[in-house]
C-alpha cells in the first residue's frame, strides 16, 4: 500500500477531489461528519442516512456510486458510533471496515476523510498511525509457504489521508508509521514461518540482511565463542538440538558517539518442545512463536533503520531450539551462568529465562542507558492479562519507575498496551534452591512474577525492564498468526528517547 497525506478544505476541495473512492464518517444519531457534509451537495448522503440504509453503528458501511456533483466515483459511508465522543474502539473499527471495503473495489486509489482529531483521548498523530498500521494488517499475507498462493490482493493500492493541514511534522509521523508497519510485517513473517525454516541460523541471516540494508554493525557468536564466554545457562537449553545456537548482536549507531545505548534483548527459541519436561501435544505447533521476542527486536531494528533514528540502539537475540534428546539438559541439572550464578533446572520448559540470563549479562558490556528484554515467557501472563495486554516488570525505585512509565506511555501512544506487575524480595524467596544459587522456577503462585524475578538477578548493573508478550505475540484459532507486537510499543519508546 502506498500512503500519502493531503490537506482538504471540507467547504469545497474535498468535493472536487479526484479519487476512486472517498470514505467519510456518519454517526448513530443520523448526523454527518464535516467531511460527509462537504460531499452532500445534492442531499444523496443525508437521504441515505435518513432512510436507515446505514445505522451509523461502528463498522457499518454503505457504498454510494455516481453521487451527483462529485468528481469521485464512489463515496463510502462508514459508521463511527456516537458523535459526541468517538472512542478509540469505534475509530479503529471504522478504519478496519473502510479498509475491508476498499479491498473489494475496482478503484486503485481512495481517500479516508475521517474526523482524525476527534477521537477521545487521542490526537492526529495517533489517528494517522492507526490507519497506516491497520492498512498493513489488512493486506498482510500468510501464504509465503503455500505452493498455490492466495488470490492476489485487489482493490485500493494508494491511500490518501485527508487532514486539516499538512507540514513537516505530520510528514514525519506518516514516515514513522510506515516504518513501524514494515517492522511489524517482518516480525509477523518470521513468527509465521515454519520452525524447520525459521531456525537460529535463519534469524542470524535475517539480521545480517538488515545490517546490509540499513548499515547496522553486526556480530553473530557461535557455540565455541559462547563456551568461551561461559554462557552455561544459554547453552544448557540448546544441548538437545541438532541446530547450532546463534547469539546475534546488532548495533544501530544513530546517536552521538559515546552516548550510552538503549539495549533490546529478545528471546529467540525458534521451537520449544519443553525439552525433557515435554509439552503436551495439542497446539505444540504454536511453539514456533516462541521466538517472537527475537522477532520483535529484528522488526524494531527494521523500523528504526528505515527511520534513521537518531539514537544508539543495541539489539541482542539469543537464538536456539529446546529439544529432547540423549544430550538434553535434565530436570535436576545444575548449570553455571555467564555471571557465575549457579542455577538448578527444575523444569526444562522454563528455558526462556535461561537464555535471557546470559544475554542480559552480556548486555552489561555496552554500559547501557537502559535494557528492555522481550519474551514469550510465561503462560501465567496469559491467565493474568489475556491476549490484550503485555506484562511489564521492573524494580521499584525512582529510576525504574521512570523507565516503566516510559514504556507504559509508549504502549498507550502506540495502541500496544502493557500493564505493570510487582516484583520484589517476597517473590525472590520462591526461587530458592537447596543445591544452587537459584532455581529456574518458583514455588506455586505468581509464575510470571517469579520468572521476572529470576531475570532481575542478571540485571543489577543497569536500568532494566522485562516485557512478557506470551499473550500478545500471536493469535490462535481461525486468525492464527503472529501479531507483530510489541514493535509499535518498542519503536515508540525509542522515538521518545531521542533528544
Amino acid at each position: 500500500m502506498d500512503f500519502s497525506i493531503k490537506a482538504f478544505d471540507t467547504n469545497n476541495t474535498l468535493a472536487a477531489a479526484q479519487s476512486g473512492c472517498v470514505a467519510v464518517a456518519v454517526f448513530e444519531n443520523k448526523k454527518l461528519s464535516e467531511a460527509a457534509k462537504a460531499l452532500d451537495l445534492n442531499g444523496a448522503i443525508s437521504a441515505a442516512v435518513d432512510s436507515g440504509d446505514i445505522s451509523g453503528k461502528p463498522g457499518t458501511t454503505l457504498l454510494l456510486r455516481g453521487v451527483a456533483g462529485l468528481t469521485t466515483a464512489r463515496v463510502l459511508l462508514v459508521g463511527m458510533g456516537a458523535d459526541d465522543a468517538i472512542s478509540e474502539k469505534s475509530f479503529t473499527g471504522a478504519v478496519a471496515a473502510a479498509l475491508k471495503a476498499f479491498g473489494t473495489l475496482g478503484a486503485q486509489d481512495a481517500i479516508i476523510a475521517f474526523p482524525l482529531e476527534n477521537v477521545k483521548g487521542r490526537d492526529l498523530n495517533w489517528a494517522v498511525r492507526s490507519i497506516v498500521v491497520g492498512a498493513n494488517e489488512a493486506e498482510f499475507r500468510t501464504d509465503a509457504q503455500k505452493s498455490k498462493k492466495d488470490p492476489a490482493v485487489a482493490g485500493v493500492r494508494r491511500l490518501t489521508l485527508a487532514v486539516p493541514q499538512t507540514g513537516p511534522q505530520l510528514d514525519g509521523v506518516l514516515a514513522q508509521s510506515i516504518a513501524i508497519g514494515n517492522g511489524m510485517n517482518l516480525t509477523k513473517e518470521l513468527g509465521n514461518l515454519s520452525p524447520n525454516v525459521c531456525t537460529p541460523t535463519y534469524l542470524a541471516n535475517t539480521a545480517k540482511k538488515l545490517a546490509t540494508d540499513y548499515g547496522f554493525d553486526i556480530e553473530v557468536l557461535e557455540r565455541k565463542q559462547l563456551e568461551a564466554l561461559k554462557m552455561g545457562s544459554f547453552l544448557s537449553v540448546t544441548r538437545g538440538s541438532e541446530e547450532p545456537p546463534k547469539f546475534i548482536v546488532l548495533k544501530h549507531n544513530g546517536g552521538q558517539a559515546g552516548d550510552a545505548p538503549t539495549v533490546l534483548v529478545g528471546k529467540g527459541i525458534t521451537f520449544d518442545t519443553g525439552g525433557i519436561s515435554l509439552k503436551p501435544g495439542p497446539n505444540m505447533d504454536e511453539m514456533k512463536y516462541d521466538m517472537c521476542g527475537a522477532g520483535s527486536v529484528l522488526g524494531t531494528f527494521r523500523a528504526i533503520g528505515e527511520m534513521k533514528l537518531n539514537l544508539n540502539v543495541v539489539g541482542i537475540v539469543a537464538a536456539c531450539e529446546n529439544m529432547p534428546s540423549g544430550r538434553a539438559t535434565k530436570p535436576g541439572d545444575i548449570v553455571s551462568a555467564m555471571n557465575g550464578t549457579t542455577i538448578e533446572i527444575l523444569n526444562t520448559d522454563a528455558e526462556g529465562r535461561l537464555v535471557l540470563a546470559d544475554a542480559l549479562t552480556y548486555a552489561e558490556r555496552f554500559k547501557p542507558a537502559a535494557v528492555v528484554d522481550i519474551a514469550t515467557l510465561t503462560g501465567a501472563c496469559i491467565v493474568a492479562l489475556g491476549h490484550h495486554t503485555s506484562g511489564l516488570f521492573t524494580r521499584h525505585d525512582d529510576a525504574h519507575d521512570a523507565l516503566a512509565d516510559e514504556l507504559l506511555t509508549a504502549g498507550k501512544q502506540a495502541g500496544d498496551a502493557a500493564w505493570r506487575f510487582p516484583i520484589g524480595e517476597n517473590y525472590n524467596e520462591q526461587l530458592k534452591s537447596n543445591f544452587a544459587d537459584l532455581a529456574n522456577i518458583g514455588t506455586p503462585g505468581g509464575a510470571s512474577i517469579t520468572a521476572a524475578c529470576f531475570l532481575e538477578n542478571f540485571t543489577r548493573n543497569y536500568p532494566w525492564a522485562h516485557l512478557d508478550i506470551a499473550g500478545t505475540a500471536w493469535k490462535s484459532g481461525a486468525a492464527k498468526g503472529a501479531t507483530g507486537r510489541p514493535v509499535p510499543l518498542l519503536t515508540t519508546f525509542l522515538l521518545n528517547r531521542v533528544r
